[in-house]
């Protein structure tokens, strides 16, 4: 049976529901988002003379929830517009429309008893072969699917979400026993093509796999806390980024998740699982207890761990709860030496044995919360998963964690810190140690660009399942054609090659820029095309500011002059060379990652991309070709609607603004991606895969190399008028400083074309003096330093 998803019913509206009809609304999906009708008026509709029969107020818990999800931050949606994908409803009155949905989710309260009541109702109005599926974090999903029918037990499965389920990306499948395996598979490729999901299959287990192993972790950090004498923000300062996790750490994420949702999982494991050996661990510490009695859950109630408060003239404070008096207090400064040592250390898997090594109190923690989790890991196996890297996919994609239990043990040395374990009474799982007598000494290896997995059951390494769709440079070091200290070229196959560069939040320097340009000219000599894209969290944070900072500082304008030509000679050819290009961003990409993008043939971009020309907060213009393109595709289209519309001054307040695009979807709007050349891959891990596969196709379809432009229309005087009124006038409402504005009239400039009479037709080398000239003048500026230095020392932009 092939199955096409064109419309999903999605029941219950809160939290979760919303956002999962979020989700499927943003790769264009219609929804059908239903709730209860409310069992009595609020004040405001009694007020109207409204009825419990007008469909305002039947509709009115559903309609609620969903404005309070396009209100929420981060964004639910890609871009405002997918809401017209969604039609609201109630249960009593809309249900039968379920009827023409190809997937129906349910997402109501974790409750069987009226999970079961609702299934009752589905099963009147769904048609034969549509798939059902549930939400549930935890309730077993053999019980709910007992007594239905044979058809919506072969067709019914679980599927569990991560809140938000834009942002965190594990989806679990868990079937039901007399699921159809067509039904599993289709649910497991759906969920990564179209969802982006990192999509585990996991057993009908407590809490499935990354609740079960995610939860320990958080109990295993609060008895590690406990035992060493931690508190609060000590806590969090030694499990953030430090640790290769979320900024929002520990204690952050539990007020972000609720503290009522983890109470609820590590109370329901000891009684569901009897026999775990850290049984213990999952007992609610007194101060947690004291919380959920106080209601103090998190943001859902206004504090947990932490509070905001506005003090006496307004301004926002957070303060910290004391767990010993339960009182709220001001955050308490955190220091530790091992931290000092380990945050220059860019590369996690080296961070963590620093971390590890260390001799003070923060070294003690890192000890023992490793231990804790190892040893609990390695017990899990095979009983909530038979693969280890199901554990490792589910804490990374469901827990925000950059690096998975297994992987961290084996980035320690796992012979070494089993022996520790076992010296500190810590005891692994059997298979452990027999995984090293047979001479297995890491959990994972890469051979021939193929990831493997130690598998217990046949006690050999075996190729993790679908990986074969991915191409993941970090694991391809054998197929590297050349390098520098920055960079890497491989050869990815079928005579396509792909850059990636490793620097701090991956900026540009000169070593990236020679890569590109390196890059370009062996594919041009022995291949058919190049893709670049990099791996972390972050395409790239732009150019070294650093550097920036070091020459404006000593006023040193010929070496300035000398790397902004090479960055627009960089990007330059990587618009005029003889073979396609794609660069494949993700995460941050500003400036002059951005830059890159501006100039490539085409973007591949993962849907999560924030990109955006931002040189303007460190009182720059953009100086890579960023300002040029924008005045080439200006002169190249203006928006005609019923009225005309200035392109240039759209795209010149957004350069103004410094504005970046909150996805790759908005990247459209805002006019950075073009529309019929640049996609997007909505699973990230398939970007480099996908942008391969368009560099092939324009080969194919006889790529060839474009012509520099000569015709660039400027506006002059004429369009530069417009954009100093709106200056002028944002600088006379105080908008913005006088030194905004200066950045402003230097940027109106160049994207006019400079102080020409008439609309002129210009080349491109003529807007990139331009660009130039003013970019150098700025560098100049007291006020420019003041801003770079601000970036450099406190990451943040100075208002000046």
């Amino acid at each position: 049976m092939k199955r096409t998803i064109r419309k999903v019913a999605v029941i219950g509206s809160g939290v979760m529901g919303s956002r999962i009809a979020c989700h499927f609304a943003g790769i264009g999906v219609q929804v059908l988002l239903l709730d209860i009708v409310p069992p009595a008026l609020n004040d405001a509709e009694m007020a109207k003379g409204l009825t419990l029969d007008s469909k305002q107020v039947r509709n009115r818990i559903v309609n609620d929830a969903m404005q309070a999800t396009l209100k929420s931050k981060p964004s639910a949606v890609y871009t405002k517009a997918v809401v017209s994908h969604i039609t609201t409803g109630n249960i009593d009155d809309d249900l039968p429309k379920i009827k023409d949905a190809d997937w129906i989710i349910e997402v109501v309260v974790e409750r069987l008893d009226i999970k079961q009541k609702i299934f009752d109702q589905v099963e009147k109005y769904r048609k034969p072969g549509t798939l059902v599926t549930t939400n549930t974090s935890g309730i077993p999903i053999h019980l709910m699917s007992e007594g239905r029918s044979e058809d919506f037990q072969q067709n019914f499965c679980g599927t569990h979400f991560f809140n938000p389920p834009r942002y965190l990306r594990l989806l679990e499948i868990i079937p039901d026993p007399k699921t159809k395996p067509e039904v599993i598979d289709f649910l497991m490729d759906y969920g990564d093509r179209f969802l982006g999901k990192t999509t585990v299959l996991c057993k009908d287990t407590p809490a499935f796999i990354a609740n079960r192993v995610g939860v320990f972790g958080f109990m295993a950090v609060f008895k590690a806390m406990q035992q060493l004498g931690l508190n609060v923000d000590e806590v969090d300062t030694l499990t953030g980024p430090v640790l290769g996790r979320p900024k929002s750490a520990t204690f952050r994420t539990g007020d972000v998740v609720g503290l009522d949702t983890l109470v609820h999982v590590a109370k329901d494991l000891p009684a569901n699982v009897t026999d775990d050996e850290a049984i213990e661990i999952f007992k609610l510490p007194p101060f947690l207890e004291k919380m959920v009695e106080n209601k103090w859950l998190g943001d859902k109630t206004g504090q947990g761990f932490y509070k905001k408060i506005k003090d006496e003239k307004g301004k926002s404070d957070i303060l910290t709860l004391n767990l010993e008096t339960m009182e709220y207090g001001p955050k308490v400064k955190t220091k530790f030496a091992t931290i000092d040592a380990a945050k220059p250390v860019d590369d996690l898997t080296q961070r963590l044995k620093v971390l590890y090594a260390g001799t003070d109190k923060a070294g003690e923690f890192y000890r023992l919360f490793h231990h804790m989790l190892f040893a609990y890991v390695s017990h899990r196996i095979p009983e909530i998963a038979d693969e280890l890297y199901k554990i490792d996919d589910g804490l990374k994609a469901g827990f925000g964690w950059e690096i998975g239990a297994f992987e961290s043990w084996d980035a320690l040395g796992v012979q070494k810190v089993l022996e520790q374990m076992k010296a500190d009474g810590f005891e692994a799982a059997p298979w452990v140690a027999q995984m090293l007598e047979k001479g297995f000494t890491t959990f994972y290896k890469t051979e021939n660009g193929q990831r493997k997995y130690y598998d217990i059951r046949t006690q050999i390494y075996q190729p993790i399942p679908g990986m074969g769709a991915f191409i993941l440079l970090e694991h391809l070091d054998e197929k590297v054609v050349w390098k520098n200290s920055a960079c890497k070229l491989y050869d990815i196959g079928d005579d396509v090659v792909a850059l990636r560069w490793n620097t701090k939040m991956n900026t540009v320097g000169g070593e990236v820029l020679e890569g590109v340009q390196k890059s370009v000219a062996i594919a041009e000599e022995k291949y058919k095309g190049l893709v670049i894209a990099n791996g972390g969290a972050n395409f790239s944070a732009g150019a070294n500011v650093g550097l920036i900072f070091m020459f404006a500082a000593e006023q040193d304008f010929d070496e300035l002059d000398m790397a902004v030509r090479q960055f627009q000679q960089t990007t330059m050819r990587l618009r005029y060379s003889s073979i396609p290009v794609i660069v494949a961003p993700h995460g941050l990409t500003l400036g002059g990652g951005c830059e890159m993008c501006l100039h490539a043939d085409a973007v591949q971009a993962a849907a999560e991309t924030y990109i955006g020309l931002v040189e303007v907060g460190v009182g720059l213009i953009p100086g890579g070709g960023g300002s040029k393109e924008m005045a080439l595709r200006a002169g190249d289209r203006n928006i005609k609607e019923d009225i005309e519309v200035n392109y240039l001054q759209q795209l010149f307040i957004n350069i103004g603004t410094a504005k970046v695009s909150t996805s790759a979807h908005e990247a459209f709007d805002n006019f950075v991606f073009r529309k019929g050349y640049d996609h997007i891959s909505i699973n990230p891990d398939r970007r480099i895969a996908d942008a391969k596969r368009n560099v092939l196709m324009m080969a194919e379809r006889g790529y060839t190399q474009p012509v520099a432009r000569n015709d660039i229309k400027v506006q002059g005087r004429g369009g530069m008028g417009g954009l100093l009124s709106g200056i002028h006038g944002m600088w006379r409402g105080n908008y913005i400083s006088d030194y905004d504005k200066l950045i402003a009239e230097k940027l109106a400039h160049v994207m006019c074309g400079g102080d020409l009479t008439a609309e002129s037709l210009v080349s491109e080398q003529y807007l990139l003096d331009l660009e130039r000239e003013a970019f150098l003048s700025l560098c100049g500026q007291k006020k420019t330093l003041e801003r770079l230095q601000s970036i450099l020392t406190t990451g943040k932009p100075l208002r000046n």
